[in-house]
């Protein structure tokens, strides 16, 4: 089984690339996060077509998360539990944001996710982004607690450089977000859960990235961060054989601001 993760930034403008992706790749399941569609915009004939189903949830040209599959979708579910929702003016009630999407396939539980930005360490959205993630640690290790031997992966845009050798420069990102010990220490207790970073093994730092800003030359420059990541339950990081990250998808005109994440699985 070769499972991919992917940002995609807009699958509508870059949905041929995608495919061309898929059958490049000989990818069996792809997640996908910043779709920026509605479901009803999704181009889901385009993968129809080449033998993939689709699951999506979108709201708006805003996030957006989807799992594409050659081999089967089921148990579709949006959202996890415990998820917050997010409100930006004061007065209106939060709404639910398309962030989380899990489905079974191939026997894998696979969740698509596109963890909160953050923005700055001063606004509110840090801290939704916070209890996010909060969220999502005390939802998976119950998953685990209940079936120790569940094969699960989490997967996608964290929002979230780790370690030091995740970005090309710590000092640019001293009053930043996505390095704060707040964030890190979200991630970890993720990770301390049960869920292992399966492909850092395959593909150590430093200068090993998935994300460079469109601005400031940030990719020729190899300016980037490492901020999309597949976590791994117990079951399914015993089974991972392999990993890579197609750098060169960030390439050439019409290019997302991340690369895909692929792992293989005996």
């Amino acid at each position: 089984m070769r499972l991919a993760t992917w940002n995609v930034n807009s699958i509508r403008s870059r949905a041929d690339r995608v495919a061309a992706f898929l059958q490049r790749h000989d990818v069996d399941v792809l997640a996908l996060q910043e779709t920026k569609c509605r479901d009803d915009q999704f181009p889901e004939m385009v993968f129809n077509a080449i033998g993939y189903e689709v699951a999506h949830v979108g709201h708006s040209q805003w996030n957006g998360v989807a799992v594409l599959s050659r081999i089967g979708i089921e148990d579709v579910e949006i959202g996890f539990d415990g998820m917050p929702s997010w409100s930006a003016k004061d007065g209106v009630d939060p709404a639910a944001e398309a962030r989380a999407l899990g489905a079974t396939c191939g026997g894998v539980r696979v969740w698509s996710l596109y963890v909160p930005n953050g923005r700055t360490l001063a606004d509110p959205h840090l801290q939704y982004k916070l209890e996010w993630l909060a969220a999502l640690r005390t939802t998976v290790a119950g998953w685990l607690e209940a079936d120790p031997q569940a094969p699960i992966a989490l997967v996608g845009d964290w929002n979230i450089a780790p370690e030091d050798d995740d970005v090309w420069d710590m000092s640019v990102f001293t009053h930043s977000t996505h390095v704060s010990p707040p964030e890190r220490a979200a991630f970890r207790a993720v990770v301390d859960s049960g869920f292992a970073d399966v492909v850092r093994p395959y593909a150590p730092g430093p200068g090993v990235y998935t994300y460079w800003d469109y601005t400031q030359l940030r990719f020729p420059r190899r300016e980037g961060m490492r901020i999309d990541f597949v976590l791994g339950s117990p079951a399914f990081a015993g089974r991972v054989t392999g990993a890579l990250i197609d750098r060169e998808e960030r390439k050439g005109k019409g290019a997302s601001d991340h690369a895909p994440v692929i792992v293989d699985l005996e």
